[in-house]
């Protein structure tokens, strides 16, 4: 009895410890106490519309400036990644639209705005907005590059987990658990892809391997919480 007891116990502390290697392999993007490691695009610091409430980082946009708040603006995470798996929960107000950016190229001497390097996963009241009537720009698509391949959006004011994964050049989006967009970065036919979106015009777009992580200011309330990320 004391040997299997003594066995037992080994395997707990082995699945113990299994166990904690695997949440070390995340990290925290947001602590859900404050704004820490995120910054503006090209600033040093974050704007005040920018607020933690509640565990969550919240994009408060009642002061409005042409198509983006007053106190806000696009932001950015400190650190740059390469091959990663990023994990984070949404929700937006009624007819609002934001977006979640990767490979962002943070030089404001080149780029005015994140948009301008990083593609993005699209943030989105398809019920409401009018972006919801224009092909490849519904939430959970490539914004302007692909559709979703099957719709797993929630309503306004319903929280969303998101998943960015990028792996040699594999890109998967999960939007509630179900894989919605895959395709490959920088071959041929990525640089086809862009040539015939809007992006055309941006020298820049999904050119960068390396970037950072952003979160758009699209002059509409929302919020994100659970936000982290572990490199592959």
């Amino acid at each position: 009895m004391k040997k299997i007891f003594i066995s037992a116990l080994a395997a707990s502390i082995s699945l113990a410890g299994t166990a904690q290697k695997v949440n070390k392999s995340w990290q925290l993007l947001f602590n859900g106490k404050n704004t820490q490691g995120w910054h503006n695009y090209g600033k040093t610091t974050i704007g005040k519309g920018w607020k933690v409430e509640n565990g969550t980082l919240h994009l408060d946009a009642s002061a409005k400036n042409d198509w983006q708040s007053a106190d806000g603006g696009d932001i950015v995470f400190e650190q740059e990644f390469t091959n990663f798996h990023l994990s984070l929960e949404w929700k937006i107000a009624k007819n609002g639209n934001s977006g979640i950016m990767f490979f962002v190229h943070e030089d404001t001497l080149q780029y005015k705005y994140p948009w301008m390097t990083g593609p993005e996963m699209q943030v989105l009241d398809n019920n409401g907005h009018p972006d919801a009537k224009i092909f490849k720009h519904r939430a959970g698509d490539l914004y302007d590059l692909i559709p979703c391949s099957k719709e797993t959006v929630k309503p306004a004011g319903q929280w969303n987990h998101a998943e960015v994964i990028c792996n040699k050049g594999v890109l998967t989006f999960k939007l509630n658990r179900t894989v919605v967009v895959t395709t490959t970065l920088w071959d041929a036919a990525w640089k086809k892809l862009v040539a015939e979106s809007k992006f055309n015009a941006y020298p820049g777009f999904g050119i960068y391997q390396k970037g950072k992580i952003a979160l758009q200011d699209h002059g509409d309330d929302v919020w994100y919480r659970n936000i982290k990320v572990r490199q592959l």
